[in-house]
This record gives C-alpha cells, structure tokens and sequence, in this order.
C-alpha cells in the first residue's frame, strides 16, 4: 500500500474539535496560540453549519475556514472583528443577510506550501456563489508589517506587497485569490503587534450574483444581435425605403432579435434626386427625411418588439449639419447620438459639424453606446463608455475602399479587447452611380468580442460576407463579460494604472 497523503475537504463537525484546536495553536504560536473555545464552534455550527469548513491530512484537521452571514449595511467599512462576530458570540449571523464574512481561516505551519489554504478559499467563493451573496468580506491580518511599520506606512506597505515589492503570508496570498484591499483598519484585532495592530478590509465581489428576479420582464443575460447589410440601391421614393427597411426589421425580428442594426447613411439613395444641387446642399435635403424616418423607425421598433438602432441619417439643427443615430427602443422610447468626428471629406464636402455630447443608452439588455464610423478611431470615446458600464457597442458605418473599411475593422476590435465589451458593425455594400460622393462602398459586417478563452479564438462572433447584402445574426452572452473582468487572463480595465493618467469629459 502506498504512502500518499489523502486530502479532504468537507463541512467542520463537532467531533473535529480537538483536531482543531491542535492545529490552530500551532497556526497562531507566533501570537500566543489563540485558539477558539467549544462554546464558540459549537455556536457556528448551530448557526451556520454549511459555512464551517475543515482541510483533513490523512484524517487529521490541518487547516479550516469558518465564516458567517451579515447584512453588510448593518456594519458598513468601519468595523472591527469584535464588532462584526457580536463579541464573538456571532449572533450577528443573519441567514437573509447579503454577505459571507470570513471570521477565521488557517492552515497548520507545517502543511502550508501544498495550496490548502488555496481549497479552502476556492470552497468558499463556491459556498458565496451557491448562496447568490454578493461576495466575501474579511478582516486580514499583515503580519510582516512589523518589519516595515518604520519606514512604510500600512498603505504604501500594502502597495508594494501588491507589487511584489514585499511578501506577506497572508495578505500576498489575498491578492492571488482575487481580492481587493477596499479599506485599511486601526485596532481591528486588538493584540495583533505583528500587524500592528492594523489590517485589510478586503472584498472579492461574487459576479454570477442575482438580485431577486423579476417574474416578467427580467433583464437578459443573452442578447440576440441582428445586423443589416445594407445593399445601395436606387429607389423610386421615400416610401420604397421605407419598405425596404421594413422587410429587413420583420426578418430579423422573426428571429426573436432583442437588437436591429443599421449601417451609416443607409439612405443615402434618396439624395440621387438632389445630385445637381451640389453635394453640400444635397445633403442638407436628405436631412428633410431624417425626422420621418424616426418616426417610421419608432413605429417598427414597437410593432415588431425589437431595439433598433437605425443607423445614422443628416440632421440639420441650429443650421448646423449633423451626422445623428436613433435608438429606437421597443417600449416607445427614443433617443439620440451625434457623430463626434465627422471625416476631413465630410466636413470639405458637406460642411459637416461634430455632436457636442457624450452619452450611454439604458435598454431592457443593458447599457449600450453607439460610436458612427470615425468616432470608433478614438479610443477615448470608448473607454469613457466603458467606465459608465456599456456592454455593447454599436458602430454604423460607411466606407469606400477596403483601407478605410479596415481601419474601422482593426479600431472595432481594438476597442472590444480593450474595453471587455462586444462591438457590432454595420456597413452598406454596392454602388450608387448617380449620387456624387457615395458612388462606391465596401464593408464585411461583424461583431467582435475579447479575446480571451471563453470567446472564439479569434475574437470575432460573427462576419458577413464582404460586399453582399444580407443579414448577420448571433448570440452574445454579457454574463461572459463580468467573467472576464473578474477572472480573465488579463485585466485590461483593473489594471489601468489611474493613478498616473485619466480620461475625463470636460
């Protein structure tokens, strides 16, 4: 028979008392081998008999996690562990509260190094998920700070163990496990001279958490996209775009689409009967039909349950031209974003001046933003949108050559990566002879992802095929999103390093 050690991680019983206790002493023999009494253990497990979890070596207790739940509000950041355990008598556990409060965990001295510690941490995240609490709290100790408290004050102390600059037994091993130091404590653990007697309010945030669900109406987690490529084509009269546009919403929506995009100056066809004003004024006739086609667009949106947004159309406002998109959402509602580059062409030609404003859109699949084509060249913009939560990126545009195409290719996805968002693109295709300034364009309409494993390889969800007109619809799962904050390879949002630069909204 071999020797091998045989692991096992299970729920603390009351037999397991004096394994414990052994096991504790020797844990804490640096601070005078505090150990918790019968009384106490007992009282945990009448509570709280799932939160109460034991590492066995061969059978032996070497190291355990015990925990409560509070309603965190009660407490709030400035706490201490007396105060948050109710004089240790825990009746501060509340089984409707919010929060798992980790009041112990520790590994016997001589079994640290075989990533015990690390199981017990992994079996809690797991008992927070299992329980839908928004997360864990815990007060940690820094017992190296005693060499340092001289020369380093607990923040800059606390930087450099994130750093790597200084080990700590307990909060480096904090740090790989995903938590965060939200707060630092003074005379949290009375007695703790090797802290200090400071210590880290720390937070790892449960992402799969579910406030209570609506019965009806619930917010989706999966949103099916619907996107146009839109076919440049001569038409007799407004009303033949109308119904040409139409089609598209009815296909797609039969789908069960919760999204419809459209590609910039989709309309452009009706301009063909203003091609000998000028390209200037022809434009600004265009703009004649943007507001009917809001409308049109509203009416679809509601009729056919789906969010559109509508591409982007002229708008003349304050004799100021203007490249404007609609959401058009399915319960009635409307809103508008302004084009905040216009292109060198479109400002020597038309005259065109840039939006002044710099907003996000709420919808029942959760917050988008729309960038029209230039805007998607400005990391800026985007950034700002993900700092107000968008998840979604929308991006109507419209190019001639396939150089100008791929750069709003490349951008596009730039701005997935960087952003941990979805972007859709969509563009028109074909030729339009007689209207001057649109008479060619290209586009392989797309949407993009990170690029991380739970994504396609490629970091592309989706693509039509270039220059031909059809419709492209997918599946994005937004739960993948706060997956990937929390837990992706890299983190491209966490890791900015805002205490150096920032981007604001003047």
């Amino acid at each position: 028979m071999g020797t091998e050690a045989t692991i096992e991680l299970r729920n603390l019983q009351f037999k397991d008392y004096l394994g414990l206790k052994s096991a504790m002493k020797e844990a804490y023999a640096q601070i005078g081998g505090t150990y918790w009494k019968e009384d106490a253990i007992q009282k945990l497990l009448n509570f709280f008999p799932e939160g109460q979890l034991c590492i066995l070596l061969n059978g032996q207790v070497v190291g355990s996690a015990l925990s409560i739940i509070v309603n965190y509000q009660k407490y709030g950041d400035n706490h201490t562990y007396k105060q948050i355990t109710g004089n240790y008598e825990f009746d501060t556990h509340d089984p409707a509260g919010d929060v798992l409060y980790g009041i112990e965990v520790f590994v016997h001295p001589k079994y640290r190094g075989m990533r015990l510690a690390r199981r017990l941490y992994d079996a809690r995240k797991e008992l927070c998920e299992n329980l839908n609490l928004k997360g864990i709290m815990a007060g940690g100790r820094i017992p190296n700070y005693k060499d340092y408290s001289e020369t380093l004050s607990p923040r800059q102390y606390i930087d450099k163990v994130r750093l790597k600059e200084i080990y700590d037994p307990t909060l480096s091993f904090q740090f790989s496990n995903d938590f965060h130091v939200k707060k630092i404590l003074k005379n949290y653990l009375p007695g703790d001279t090797e802290s200090m007697e400071y210590a880290t309010l720390l937070e790892w945030n449960n992402i799969y958490y579910q406030e209570k669900e609506n019965l009806i109406n619930a917010q989706k987690t999966v949103v099916r996209m619907g996107i146009v490529q839109w076919q440049m084509r001569l038409f007799s009269s407004f009303d033949a775009l109308v119904e040409q546009i139409e089609y598209f919403v009815d296909a797609v929506s039969d789908y069960k689409s919760d999204f419809i995009l459209f590609p910039e100056f989709f309309n452009a066809p009706l301009m063909a009967t203003y091609n000998h004003l000028g390209e200037a004024k022809a434009i600004r006739e265009l703009a004649n039909f943007t507001e009917p086609l809001r409308k049109k667009f509203q009416e679809f949106a509601v009729s056919y349950n789906v969010n559109i947004i509508t591409g982007s159309m002229p708008l003349v406002k304050d004799n100021d031209l203007l490249n404007v998109s609609f959401i058009c959402r399915r319960d009635g509602t409307w809103d508008s974003y302004c084009k905040i580059h216009p292109t060198p062409s479109e400002k020597s030609a038309w005259g065109m001046t840039g939006g002044r404003e710099i907003k996000t859109f709420d919808t029942d699949c959760g917050r988008i933003g729309i960038l029209i084509c230039y805007d998607i060249e400005f990391p800026e913009l985007a950034r700002l949108y993900s700092k107000d939560g968008v998840q979604i990126l929308f991006v109507p545009f419209l190019t001639d050559t396939q150089n100008g195409y791929y750069r709003v290719r490349r951008c596009a996805q730039a701005r997935a990566i960087e952003n941990e968002c979805y972007v859709a693109i969509a563009g028109c295709v074909g030729n339009l002879p007689r209207v001057n300034n649109m008479d060619i364009q290209y586009a392989q309409s797309a949407i993009f992802t990170p690029s991380d494993f739970p994504f396609p390889t490629n970091a592309v969800k989706a693509e039509a095929t270039p220059n031909t007109e059809m419709t492209l619809i997918a599946d994005l799962d937004l739960s993948l999103l706060k997956e990937l904050h929390e837990h992706g390879s890299v983190h491209t949002l966490k890791d900015l390093r805002d205490d150096l630069y920032d981007i604001i909204i003047k």
